[in-house]
């Protein structure tokens, strides 16, 4: 089960949008920046230490995650989509693989394994000269 994010560990800072925009860009303060402090958000100790251990270029030496929305023109679309990216990153520190067990092959695939093995080796005989 993913974990859930508390309101009150996100701080949102609205920001001039970058790039294109015509006069829009220029008046309005419509990008959000997201900032969440890992070690002191309420999430359990092993998601904490998962999420410090990503190779994350949004996550910074103090441990913050930054997480920049400037895509839609209205600042709580942009919130709600730098929320839904903090969650997406969140869910993906939280799932951890299934471990996998070393088997020994079957006696029945062995045996199937060598007859194809077989078969390829007399395919390519027959291409040979006489």
């Amino acid at each position: 089960m993913p974990a859930r994010l508390s309101p009150d560990d996100v701080e949102f800072v609205a920001l001039r949008a970058q790039g294109p925009g015509g006069q829009n860009v220029n008046k309005v303060s419509s990008a959000v920046q997201l900032r969440f402090d890992v070690a002191a958000s309420a999430l359990p100790d092993w998601l904490k230490d998962r999420l410090l251990a990503m190779a994350d270029r949004r996550l910074n030496q103090d441990g913050v995650i930054v997480i920049k929305a400037q895509t839609e023109r209205s600042q709580e679309r942009n919130k709600t989509e730098a929320l839904a990216r903090l969650q997406a990153l969140v869910d993906a520190a939280s799932h951890v693989p299934a471990v996998r067990r070393a088997t020994q092959p079957t006696r029945a695939s062995q045996r199937r394994r060598l007859e194809a093995k077989g078969q390829r080796s007399d395919l390519k005989a027959l291409r040979r000269k006489v």
